[in-house]
């Protein structure tokens, strides 16, 4: 059976934000384009951000797909690792702050920024 890994970024018991990896099974289609199951989304949204873009810490408002398309993307944790995303390649993330807390740069979240010589162009699929 053919299978997609789903790259995430959540939050953890621990209120932090970690990544994990789940497999999602291509069950549908024909043998040579496999598909998922139509997976729920809620609308797309296109960025692009310039050469020297950097954000803050932040939570993930709603969780959301996030495809890049061109360009690169590093991912920031609190921990001090990151990763850096590549076009064609994606991550979902869902580092929502936990229910009840206040946002701690501190603590909840990532940050992102562009990498390279060129601007970073990526889609939101709202999950």
């Amino acid at each position: 059976m053919s299978t997609f890994t789903k790259v995430i970024l959540a939050t953890g018991a621990d209120g932090r934000a970690h990544w994990r990896e789940e497999v999602i099974a291509l069950t549908e289609g024909k043998p040579m384009a496999m598909l998922s199951p139509l997976l729920p989304s809620g609308g797309l949204q296109l960025r692009h951000s310039p050469v020297g873009f950097r954000s803050e810490f932040h939570c993930t408002g709603d969780p959301q797909w996030v495809f890049i398309l061109g360009g690169a993307m590093e991912i920031g944790l609190q921990d001090g690792s990151s990763r850096v995303f590549h076009p064609g390649e994606h991550f979902f993330s869902a580092d929502t702050l936990p229910a009840g807390a206040s946002f701690d740069p501190a603590v909840h979240g990532h940050w992102s920024r562009q990498v390279g010589d060129a601007p970073l162009v990526t889609a939101f699929v709202r999950g």
